[in-house]
């Protein structure tokens, strides 16, 4: 029998100087709650600073008396501060193979962790714990959830940080189509605030990556919960006729009754989950038949743990699961575990993903749309040391 009980418990920082990228453009406007005040929209996005640029990531390392450690990251920032007060130390001396326990244990040990920073924090605990699982065992993460019918696993499409000027957006849904993605997403830039010429601008979004790719590749679009009820209404209708596969967080996730009310007046299926936390968030909407996709994110909503226990909630009421890609690393490994009615495919944020991911060995990345199974014990994270130039304990206990 395997004994591993923690011995440590530590938070790294690696960064380096990354040079200045000439042919980046910032980030395009985009859609945001706050964009209700036109101060934080600018119409013209956010440009990058000039000159080389520090460039920093957090990696959770979980150590055992086996002497072998689990690694999650990167890590978010809001994960520190619960991780630092006390619930690092609050694993020390715990059988490392306990994940479920511990889980639950970091769950009940305070009264906010169903939400925000705590579960973040519980997430990367989490996560950590089913890398080093998968290094003791000396098997991927996928096949401890059971294995996997597949070969691949197929990606989407996410363009967030894609401009939209004219001819833009062409060229970028016709690369992405050749590249072998089936499926792809696209950022609105505007909301209600920006009034007629921004809904003008939104119902174009869909013509031009229709036209662009017909009918050969899904089209899914993200409001990033900056609309209102008759707003995404009026865009529904302009739309419907060109078969949106999804429309993506209207609006914020508590405002249940807003969903309600959009999917009791069109066709275009409705989206959403990056933002709900637990199994509790999500029963509601799967109850009332609001979504037809659930985009729970292991970094955010509690782990592989809590993903795979909301899988099998959305298996029960025939909704899809197809995580927030917000990291591909967990949800790579619970989609390729799951049945493809389930977990169809995951999301791949093409300008984002290389850059988080940069101080790793073998970044995660697709290959004609779809990602083959990891191979390496846990997930497979293993730090470029040659690209560190700084690292160091943001906290260490043990």
């Amino acid at each position: 029998m395997i004994e591993a009980r923690i011995s440590s418990v530590r938070m790294i920082e690696v960064s380096a100087l990354v040079p200045d990228d000439p042919s980046s453009r910032g980030f395009p406007p985009q859609s945001r709650a706050i964009s209700v005040y036109d101060q934080y929209h600018p119409a013209e996005g956010w440009q990058l600073p000039a000159g080389p640029q520090r460039k920093s990531c957090l990696y959770l390392e979980i150590g055992t008396t086996a002497g072998v450690t689990g690694r999650y990251g990167p890590i978010d920032q809001e994960a520190v501060a619960p991780l630092a007060e006390g619930m690092a130390s609050s694993l020390l001396g715990l059988d490392a193979l306990a994940s479920t326990f511990i889980w639950d244990m970091l769950q009940r040990g305070n009264r906010h962790s169903r939400h925000g920073n705590r579960k973040i924090a519980i997430s990367a605990v989490d996560n950590a714990l089913w890398d080093l699982k998968g290094r003791l065992l000396g098997l991927p993460v996928w096949r401890l959830l059971g294995g996997s019918g597949r070969t691949q696993v197929p990606a989407y499409a996410s363009t967030l940080g894609a401009f939209h000027g004219e001819g833009e957006v062409e060229q970028t849904a016709a690369e992405l189509l050749n590249e072998g993605y089936t499926a792809q997403k696209w950022f609105f830039s505007d909301g209600p605030a920006q009034g007629a010429e921004g809904m003008e601008r939104n119902v174009a979004l869909v013509e031009r990556t229709r036209a662009t790719v017909g009918y050969r590749s899904e089209l899914m679009f993200d409001a990033f919960m900056s609309w209102d009820p008759a707003y995404a209404r009026r865009w529904c209708a302009r739309v419907e006729h060109l078969r949106p596969d999804w429309l993506e967080e209207p609006f914020p996730t508590g405002a249940i009754e807003s969903f309600a009310q959009l999917r009791a007046s069109t066709s275009v299926p409705l989206a959403t989950g990056e933002h709900l936390y637990d199994r509790h968030d999500i029963l509601p909407f799967l109850q009332r038949g609001l979504l037809s996709v659930l985009q729970v994110d292991p970094e955010w909503c509690g782990g592989v743990t809590e993903l795979v226990r909301m899988c099998a909630m959305a298996e029960t009421f025939g909704v899809q699961v197809i995580p927030h890609g917000h990291g591909i690393r967990a949800a790579l490994h619970v989609v390729a575990s799951q049945s493809p009615e389930v977990c169809p495919r995951v999301e791949y944020l093409f300008h984002h993903e290389p850059g988080r991911h940069f101080f790793e060995v073998d970044a995660p990345a697709p290959q004609g749309g779809s990602f083959a199974l990891p191979s390496l014990p846990g997930f497979g994270i293993e730090l470029a040391e040659d690209r560190i130039k700084e690292s160091n304990d943001v906290f260490a206990v043990s």
